[in-house]
């Protein structure tokens, strides 16, 4: 049974290692975007843009089977964990940026995803990841590298095209996995999260 409008879903509750393993993988995924961000591959990309839209996978499935709220907690404490690590491995106004983007791009990600969850299996994921891979990448690219002899603009649109890329190369394993580790309690409830 699909859930109508103001019926959602009941949302397992995840136990203390779901979210050690959640906020360890954000924050090992933020932190290594951070590092590999400042080394260009070419004019129009950075390593960073390979490993960052794994990011998006790790809120969908948490999205799909403990919720938006859990989500977004692991987004947070995944946020922070990774901005202490990334001051210290990446530079100041990098991590500023990285935070910044990570927190808009992961909320939106996040909303996105949980509005358009009741619909084919495909649609959250791929519009919740591709609309915040476009924020995330306009916020990163104008506080890391606006005013800087980086070519960010063109760093920022080859940016964008891997992320858009790698979001619909990750719809097979959000597939994959999605009826295993992200399976959604049977049981729906009135809810307004």
């Amino acid at each position: 049974m699909t859930p109508g409008k103001g019926v959602t879903i009941a949302f397992e509750r995840p136990l203390t290692h779901h979210m050690i393993i959640a906020i360890s993988i954000m924050a090992l995924l933020v932190v290594a975007s951070n590092i590999l961000v400042q080394y260009p591959i070419n004019n129009w990309l950075t390593w960073g843009a390979i490993t960052y839209p794994f990011a998006f996978l790790v809120s969908d499935l948490l999205n799909r089977r403990f919720g938006p709220s859990v989500a977004r907690n692991v987004a947070y404490i995944g946020f922070a964990s990774a901005l202490i690590a990334s001051v210290w491995l990446a530079t100041p106004r990098i991590a500023a940026a990285s935070g910044s983007a990570f927190l808009v791009a992961q909320l939106v990600d996040i909303g996105v995803f949980h509005r358009l969850r009741n619909y084919k299996w495909w649609r959250a994921p791929f519009v919740a990841g591709a609309v915040a891979a476009v924020a995330d990448t306009f916020v990163f690219f104008s506080i890391a590298f606006a005013g800087t002899s980086m070519p960010w603009i063109t760093l920022m649109y080859g940016d964008l095209a891997v992320k858009l890329s790698i979001n619909i190369l990750m719809l097979a394993p959000f597939r994959a996995l999605m009826w295993n580790l992200a399976k959604p309690a049977a049981n729906t409830v009135h809810s307004k999260e």
